[in-house]
């Protein structure tokens, strides 16, 4: 199919075109018709799927008025609602694309930020709105935004809203919305509480699924390291002496271990950056723009701040620390492999992750092959004697402390056949894996 079998109005076409789309992805090609009459919607769709323009595009149609003559200063008629500044402006510039022939105005606004210029471009008169919650809330607060005349609302990442513990101030902008509007619901992922959202703010929706929640892009190639914590440093540098990794988007649980790992990294004369919600917005930015130029070789990231990430011909993603929610890893090792081209993801997994890894095997449906020749394995002695110590119970997701382990004092459905390759013998992969080298290529 191509997008002029869309009924897009000609300006949009044209902007497609000059954009270089010819044909829409599997989700715009389902979204866009659904969204052009007016239902509501919710979207599941792993990253790279072009979910952006799936309902940016439609939007975009559905708002432009061309026989519209009311004077003075336009209200709002869309809200998009995000999570992070990142994502927030790359959306704002997909508007900007799509609409370049279109008399519509849009605005992002996100805190970390002086607001005036937010403010002044508010009196101005906007027609769609890209916004972060907080800063949302501050304005609306303030008496700057008014929603009343609002027609279609966007919550987008909706997952990750739940994950940054928004979702109190999500409920307080939908309290404000007009009961009749449109409203596209988007998620990366669909757990049992995001589903429990959608139901109370969609109506009727028709649900797009492109890709099962728990599938990673088939042209990834994925591997595990069994490494001490103390040794993660020395394989990350270790596996970045291989020039062919040209750049690299590095993964860790926290803001401290983001900055602990660039620090490490510039000490082995390894330019890196790292992008996380400490830095000021000019910072990430800054980040963003060299790593995207390739000026800097190695982005790191929490998981918060790379939403909206996205990196064209991106080969490699390595899991410096495993996240504790296995959804994550899929959107993790989502940024590579784009567009139809291969890419790699590397894991690094210590004794406490131990059961973060069997928690993303039992999602993706498979066993994530071991990296041989690792000169930092770990010794199976040590996986098994610090795995069996027992664990403090955490409640905060997203930190970095072990699972609460059974009774006997050892965690949760422990399995005894992830053993590291000790010898340097070759290992007979589980079925549908593959064997690999230190060097991420898979050997055959």
């Amino acid at each position: 199919m191509l997008f002029k079998e869309l009924n897009l109005i000609e300006p949009i076409l044209n902007a497609l075109q000059t954009e270089g789309y010819t044909q829409p992805t599997p989700i715009q090609e389902q979204s866009i018709p659904t969204i052009l009459k007016g239902k509501d919607l919710l979207g599941c769709a792993q990253t790279g799927t072009g979910k952006t323009a799936a309902f940016a595009i439609p939007m975009l149609q559905l708002l432009y008025k061309p026989h519209n003559n009311t004077k003075g200063p336009k209200t709002i008629k869309a809200l998009v609602l995000t999570p992070t500044r990142e994502l927030a402006i790359q959306i704002e510039e997909s508007f900007k694309a799509y609409g370049r022939n279109l008399p519509l105005k849009y605005l992002v606004i996100f805190g970390g930020v002086g607001q005036k210029a937010q403010t002044d471009a508010l009196h101005r008169g906007v027609d769609i709105l890209v916004a972060t919650p907080g800063r949302l809330l501050d304005l609306m607060g303030q008496g700057f935004i008014s929603l009343r005349d609002l027609e279609i609302f966007v919550l987008d990442e909706a997952d990750r809203m739940l994950d940054m513990g928004f979702i109190h101030d999500v409920k307080k902008v939908i309290a404000k919305l007009p009961a009749q509007r449109q409203t596209l619901f988007f998620s990366a992922t669909m757990p049992g509480e995001i589903q429990k959202l959608a139901n109370t703010i969609l109506t009727d929706p028709t649900k797009v699924e492109v890709t099962p929640v728990s599938s990673t892009a088939e042209k990834i190639q994925q591997a595990v390291y069994f490494v001490t914590k103390n040794d993660k440093r020395s394989l990350l540098n270790h596996i970045l002496q291989d020039k062919s990794i040209e750049t690299a988007l590095v993964f860790t649980r926290t803001k401290h271990g983001a900055d602990k790992v660039v620090k490490d990294l510039i000490k082995s004369g390894i330019r890196a950056e790292a992008i996380h919600g400490n830095k000021s917005q000019n910072a990430r930015q800054r980040a963003l723009t060299n790593f995207k130029a390739r000026t800097t070789r190695i982005l790191v990231a929490t998981d918060i701040a790379a939403r909206g990430i996205d990196v064209d011909e991106l080969t490699h993603v390595i899991n410096y620390e495993l996240p504790n929610i296995p959804e994550t890893y899929v959107h993790r090792i989502g940024r590579t492999g784009r567009a139809g081209l291969s890419g790699i993801a590397y894991s690094f997994c210590d004794a406490e992750e131990k059961e973060y890894l069997k928690d993303i095997e039992k999602l993706i449906g498979l066993s994530v092959p071991v990296a041989e020749d690792n000169p930092f394995a770990m010794s199976w002695q040590s996986l098994m004697a610090t795995a069996e110590k027992p664990k403090a119970k955490s409640g905060n997701r997203g930190g970095q402390g072990g699972r609460q382990g059974q009774p006997n004092g050892k965690p949760q459905g422990q399995r005894q056949d992830r053993e590291p390759n000790l010898s340097g013998t070759k290992r007979t992969p589980s079925s549908g894996s593959r064997r690999w080298s230190s060097k991420g290529k898979p050997k055959t």
